[in-house]
């Protein structure tokens, strides 16, 4: 199995590229949509500049930024058919997971530089002889845009560290795969940045490994990421297809938030905005 994970990464990149998502209500045509896509979502078009929240639209203070990423629409369909949510389904926004030292993910209270972080939990159940998938898509909002910036470096270093990383007292994922591009790269973009991992989830006392994959976009000053650890009993195609409609459940995701910050009157197609009447102070 480990051996086609970087290829996914590659499928995915194609997925980016093909600018798969919009947050345009306006009928508009399919092109670039994975046919596995989640049958309930937006339809799609290609994107023409990266998706973004401009800082002076962004929350300012933590109290707006626990509001903001409460109200943000996060359904289940976005990542498939099937999917429903997991208990506990939403983290505290005052907190977030940090990779400590010992290369072990704990929960911890924001950075000064964080105003808050949601973590909403979903998952495929099982299905016959194919086990359950879970998945988590974690909403962030940093002080600016450079705070975002500097979360996305950590995000990669973090892989670099610790190329096995314990979850909790019983998984870990092991042989992580990373890969990092920005709007700079001369793609055809969905967010400012993304960053890619895959590697294998390993359950203590279970044999076998089954694929892992992390994606994270920066929007701005926020930051969203999903993750999603593969059931046993899939085919390479099927674990292909699963992570290419959690890219699609992602990049809905991050429509959603260029659409909200494109208030102005812009159709959130990722095109620019036009500028707000009345720029908020820094955060």
């Amino acid at each position: 199995m480990a051996g086609w994970r970087p290829a996914v990464v590659a499928a995915a990149g194609a997925l980016l590229l093909a600018g798969c998502t919009s947050g345009s209500d306006d009928g508009g045509g399919a092109e670039g949509k994975p046919k596995a896509g989640p049958s309930a979502s937006p339809s799609a078009t290609a994107v023409s500049e990266p998706y973004t929240l401009a800082e002076e639209r962004a929350p300012k203070t933590r109290a707006e930024a626990v509001a903001y990423v409460r109200d943000l629409d996060v359904r289940p369909d976005y990542f498939g058919t099937g999917y429903r949510k997991r208990q506990p389904f939403a983290s505290d926004p005052a907190e977030w997971a940090v990779l400590g030292a010992d290369c072990l993910w704990r929960r911890e209270p924001l950075a000064d530089t964080v105003l808050a972080s949601l973590t909403r939990a979903f998952e495929l159940p099982e299905q016959g002889a194919k086990r359950p998938v879970y998945l988590s898509l974690t909403v962030t909002v940093h002080e600016n845009v450079v705070a975002a910036r500097r979360d996305m470096a950590g995000s990669l270093e973090s892989a670099l560290r610790c190329r096995e990383q314990r979850l909790n007292a019983t998984e870990r994922v092991r042989g992580l795969y990373s890969q990092v591009s920005a709007y700079t790269d001369a793609r055809n973009p969905i967010s400012e940045d993304d960053l890619s991992e895959v590697g294998e989830w390993v359950v203590d006392g279970q044999s076998g490994a089954h694929p892992f994959d992390w994606y994270k976009f920066r929007l701005g000053p926020v930051t969203v990421a999903a993750t999603t650890r593969h059931g046993a009993g899939r085919t390479e195609a099927e674990d292909s297809a699963i992570t290419s409609d959690m890219i699609q459940g992602l990049s809905l995701v991050a429509a959603e938030i260029n659409r909200q910050g494109a208030a102005d009157g812009s159709d959130g197609s990722g095109a620019p905005s036009a500028p707000a009447e009345t720029k908020g102070a820094e955060r």
